[in-house]
């Protein structure tokens, strides 16, 4: 088994009715907050990716609220600094969105090699501190479905 990671990856936007959005801010990377991403593992579908990275990024069992596939996904340039964990050449991955619907806000457990605290902000907000185009992207998707725009 190789012990690169896989180029495809899912992002799970967590947010509430009035759409307040989980923000996490990275561990590795002061200042840099995210929405749950993660890179699929072994045989995992992107679903399965997300599923699993929302548990063990926030404690929650996705299975138990509102995941919604969007059925959309972003190709994005690795940033350099993280190009060491991928195979030699590969430069690109692709992202796969995802929604998580929670009733109302709700305590995170965050595991603290990845995310150093959390935040639940306006989807607004939350689209003006991320630190990737594609988490904008996802954050602008959240609000067209909701009829709202930035």
């Amino acid at each position: 088994m190789s012990h690169y990671k896989i180029p495809i990856s899912a992002l799970v936007l967590i947010y509430t009715p009035d759409l307040q959005v989980l923000m996490m801010e990275r561990a590795d990377k002061v200042g840099f907050w995210q929405s749950v991403t993660g890179s699929v593992e072994g045989n995992e579908t992107p679903l399965q990716a997300a599923i699993r990275e929302v548990h063990e990024e926030t404690g929650l069992d996705a299975l138990q609220f509102d995941l919604q596939d969007w059925q959309a996904s972003n190709v994005y340039e690795i940033y350099p600094h993280w190009r060491h964990r991928y195979a030699p050449n590969v430069t690109q991955n692709r992202e796969h969105l995802f929604g998580l619907q929670l009733p109302a806000i709700h305590p995170i457990k965050l595991a603290p090699a990845e995310h150093v605290r959390y935040e639940w902000v306006d989807w607004r907000t939350a689209a003006q501190r991320v630190f990737s185009w594609t988490n904008v992207d996802a954050l602008k998707r959240l609000g067209e479905r909701h009829q709202l725009t930035l």
